[in-house]
């Protein structure tokens, strides 16, 4: 490959303006292709932050790869708010049920180092500890603790 480019781009919303236009510009490709493709291969995220990485070749050739959005981007959108709390101990901005902590869990898990739903899951309640939302109704640290004593096996299965 003759170059790759990384960038953020929304689900299925990706134009040919910033931050992708100014990249793919100077290269061989055809933007409106590479930005067609993105958007076919993206369309499910619907306006969430997504990584993609694009590669090309010097005969205009190129490939994609799509990853899986931060984890707090999939917090958001399941939880359906804009920004996190400024006082994440103190302000909630919103609450999450376990079933929708598993699926953020095994949507982002092969990004993740846990091993299993149940650690993925974990690692999903960190940041929601860190952006203000609650799991449950209760703050994320005590579920964490919840989770680790055992309470929610059957459903982290």
């Amino acid at each position: 490959m003759a170059g790759t480019i990384e960038v953020l781009v929304p689900g299925g919303q990706a134009n040919p303006g910033p931050p992708l236009g100014p990249e793919l510009g100077p290269t061989p490709v055809d933007v409106q292709a590479v930005v067609q493709d993105i958007n076919d291969q993206t369309e499910a995220f619907d306006g969430t932050e997504v990584p993609v990485t694009v590669e090309y070749d010097e005969d205009g050739s190129f490939s994609i790869d799509v990853g899986v959005p931060p984890t707090a981007a999939l917090v958001k959108d399941e939880a359906g708010f804009d920004t996190g709390s400024g006082e994440p101990q103190k302000d909630f901005v919103a609450d999450l049920s376990i079933d929708q902590v598993k699926t953020i869990a095994e949507q982002k898990h092969p990004d993740l180092l846990a091993y299993d739903t149940k650690n993925a899951a974990k690692e999903v309640v960190g940041t929601c500890a860190s952006m203000g939302v609650t799991i449950e109704g209760v703050d994320a640290r005590e579920f964490k603790q919840k989770v680790d004593d055992g309470e929610f096996d059957d459903t982290l299965a």
